[in-house]
């Protein structure tokens, strides 16, 4: 009894058959299976026929193997509908093409489209879309050699006169699976003697097991495309990962795995290193990453020839492409470096966070009850209130500028590197020109960065040590006193409502842990940088597992930078409550009203009145213009700035 599937099948032969003459279709039914067997039974004696370069074979039928295939219920006719007799030397039917697969399979699918069928829609709507494959597939493309036939047809793989291909989850499923290599090994005979040396040949051709890779599973079975092409190169990366899923999400925390999730091909991907056919385990001695072999398999990109690359050195060949945090066992050092980052992220964003929150909360809270700012004896001294404290000269607010501008660039550039796979960061690579360009990018920023932050720490030094005159551990200096600790507590004190709020100095404690992170963050961060981007120079002289922990210290630390910068730092300068509507434009202006200058620094503003200097400090207010120019400036930062937020956001949460 023929199955329902069938039965559509031979509607849809049916329905091209109406298209050929009627005397064809009239002759046809006349031959059955048997007699066609009774020539074409691959166990009868060949028959040859007159060809255009001598005699030619034509095909045999298995006929055990085509009572197993999907066909089997089918006479050769409704196929083979150009066939008229049964003679030796067949008549022809005119105006009748021969068999197609596509054709017959797309009629069946237009015909359970029309009529509602759902019976093996599902199968037959895969066998629609992967004729709509092929198609475009690199197999469908004329064959260079003879451009009247394609590269190869449905029948150089499936043959229709055997097994096609069967159900899932059937043993002649797992049978016909076994034989792919076999199968595609007919146009591709060098490719199977590399894969049957492989670690994947192994198991599947003498283990026997189906769960190792053939060759659909890296190349798919009908979205054949070039090997060269662009799109294989990343699809073949996630073939692998199919089955090598940490594997996978190792190397995507690698340079080379950011660069191939951003869409680029050029970087290292799984063939680069493992090879593409003739795959082998890492302890096997002819291993492309076999330890005495790693390091050239490195030089076949890293080497002198390529445009801005540098020949891999000694390091290059213990650098692990495949390391993580959580195995301690094999990868120590990316083990404890990760456990200190993820300590540090968690204390300062946990200790930051809250000293924030409180802080609005008091401060929203004062202002509730109508409590008055604090009142500073002004000694009888007679202030023209209209006057500004100058707080920051030209060289700081150049150099902040210049480190607000460079510190965005590093952390968009950055950021679309280490959040590779989220939604918006492959829109952002293509817009700068791609990986190389971001690179390029980013280092010219942290340059400037340094530079700044060199000419700066130079010009303090020799400032200070040409002033004999200045305490290092003076209410001026920037370096930590014990008044800053009793700040921290007072200021503790003053949100749970304690105590008064504590009267700063020159420099709060909040300020001056802004300012020496970036000494920290240029040691951290740029001496990472540093070892990351001349690796061929760091790995003459240091082991390859630097260049892991440098990764991972690198994008975390700059992670803690910039979700600092945008949350904390914005809070303190521009966001409290004190100072709404923001933005603050004292670091822009250079100056502050004596209100705001007495409220922030009230310590500060009373030393200078005591001591008859205050005076000296007062200038006139910014012009209108300078004012108004600072405000869309700082406006125009904050506002990239919680736009990087945001995005920093969305790669994170976003996986």
């Amino acid at each position: 009894m023929r199955t329902r599937f069938q039965s559509l099948i031979l509607a849809g032969i049916a329905c091209l058959a109406l298209l050929s003459p009627l005397s064809a279709t009239a002759d046809a039914a006349k031959l059955d299976n048997a007699g066609c067997l009774s020539c074409h039974d691959s166990s009868k004696k060949k028959i040859e026929v007159p060809g255009t370069d001598g005699s030619r074979e034509l095909a045999h039928v298995n006929a055990v193997k085509f009572a197993k295939g999907m066909h089997s219920d089918m006479q050769c006719v409704d196929c083979h509908k150009e066939i008229t007799d049964s003679q030796a030397n067949h008549v022809k039917a005119a105006n009748v093409d021969p068999p197609a697969c596509v054709s017959c399979h797309e009629a069946i699918w237009e015909t359970v489209k029309k009529e509602g069928l759902t019976e093996q829609k599902e199968r037959l709507g895969d066998v629609v879309r992967s004729v709509e494959a092929y198609r475009n597939s690199f197999h469908a493309q004329p064959d260079k050699d003879e451009p009247s036939r394609v590269m190869a047809s449905c029948e150089d793989c499936h043959s229709s006169h055997e097994f096609n291909v069967p159900p899932r989850g059937t043993a002649r499923r797992t049978a016909w699976h076994k034989e792919i290599p076999n199968t595609c090994a007919n146009c591709h005979e060098d490719q199977l003697e590399a894969y049957e040396a492989s670690i994947h040949g192994e198991e599947v051709l003498e283990k026997g097991n189906i769960n190792a890779a053939v060759c659909t599973d890296c190349h798919s079975a009908h979205s054949v495309v070039g090997t060269g092409t662009v799109g294989f190169k990343l699809d073949a990366v996630q073939s692998c990962g199919s089955c090598h899923e940490a594997e996978l999400n190792s190397y995507a925390d690698t340079y080379h795995g950011k660069v191939n999730r951003l869409g680029y091909a050029y970087t290292a991907k799984c063939s680069d290193c493992h090879e593409s056919h003739r795959i082998l385990p890492a302890d096997h001695p002819k291993s492309a990453v076999h330890p005495q072999n790693r390091l050239k398999t490195c030089q076949t990109c890293h080497n002198d020839k390529r445009p801005g690359m540098r020949t891999a050195t000694a390091g290059f060949s213990t650098f692990a492409p495949h390391a993580n945090t959580h195995d301690f066992e094999k990868y120590p050092q990316m083990y404890v470096a990760s456990k200190l980052m993820i300590g540090l992220l968690i204390f300062v964003f946990a200790f930051f966070w809250a000293h924030s929150g409180l802080w609005y909360y008091r401060e929203w809270k004062d202002r509730k009850e109508g409590k008055a700012r604090p009142l500073i004896d002004t000694k009888g001294l007679v202030l023209d209130k209209t006057k500004h404290f100058q707080r920051f000269h030209w060289g700081w607010r150049v150099a902040h500028l210049l480190f607000a501008i460079a510190t965005m660039i590093l952390v968009l550039s950055g950021i679309t590197a280490l959040f590779a796979g989220s939604s918006w960061a492959p829109w952002i690579a293509s817009v700068a020109g791609g990986p190389a360009n971001l690179g390029l990018i980013h280092r010219v920023a942290a340059t400037v960065f340094l530079v700044i932050f060199v000419i700066h720490f130079f010009y303090v030094m020799q400032k200070l040590l040409r002033d004999r005159t200045f305490r290092w551990f003076g209410p001026d200096s920037l370096l930590p006193t014990w008044k800053d600790w009793h700040d921290l507590v007072g200021m503790f004190r003053w949100f749970f409502g304690k105590g008064p709020r504590p009267r700063f100095e020159r420099w709060a404690y909040y300020e001056k842990f802004d300012y020496w992170a970036v000494f920290w963050g240029v040691a951290v961060i740029g001496g990472s940088g540093l070892t990351l981007a001349f690796p061929h120079i760091v790995a003459q002289y240091l082991p390859g597992w630097i260049f892991n922990v440098a990764t991972l210290v690198h994008g975390e630390e700059a992670f803690l930078a910039a979700v600092f910068l945008f949350t904390v730092h914005f809070f303190n300068n521009h966001f409290r409550p004190d100072k709404l509507p923001p933005p603050d434009v004292a670091m822009f202006t250079g100056t502050q009203s004596l209100d705001e200058f007495r409220h922030d620094h009230a310590a500060q503003y009373q030393r200078l009145l005591e001591s008859g200097e205050l005076e000296k400090y007062l200038v006139d207010p910014p012009s209108k213009a300078l004012h108004t120019g600072s405000v869309i400036l700082g406006l125009a930062l904050i506002a990239l700035g919680l736009i990087l937020l945001v995005l920093v956001a969305i790669g994170f949460f976003g996986g």
